[in-house]
């Protein structure tokens, strides 16, 4: 889910060395911006990067970073606790749905939703 929505926008980062990327020269000390969007959509790297598939193997996303020196520390929590809240959801709240359209954060940085409603059957509170 992360490769389709990533919550980080872009990245920026400044060379250290001059280089070449895809044929394009970078000198030390040029900014370099990182579209996560755009590189989890790469059609070099993925068959039919539009779709949406859980099943997608490999899935070589830049969600956490993308590996090497600049991989998020927090990854294996973060893969823990999205299994989490989605598991519980689907147990807890199996008939979620959505009750009108989301409110999208305003941000160049971070993307996500500020407010969503939904429509649920409430059960009986766990530990009553």
């Amino acid at each position: 889910m992360l490769r389709c929505s990533s919550p980080v926008v872009n990245f920026r980062r400044t060379a250290l060395e001059d280089t070449e990327i895809r044929g394009t020269k970078v000198q030390a000390g040029d900014k370099l911006m990182v579209f996560y969007g755009s590189g989890n959509r790469d059609a070099d790297v993925f068959a039919d990067p539009d779709v949406f598939d859980v099943g997608r193997d490999p899935n070589p996303h830049t969600a956490f970073g993308g590996g090497g020196p600049h991989l998020c520390l927090g990854l294996h929590v973060a893969r823990l606790e999205i299994a989490a809240m989605l598991r519980e959801l689907l147990v807890r709240v199996p008939d979620l749905a959505p009750a009108g359209e989301p409110e999208v954060l305003a941000s160049n940085f971070i993307a996500g939703v500020r407010t969503m409603p939904v429509s649920f059957t409430p059960g009986a509170r766990l530990g009553s």
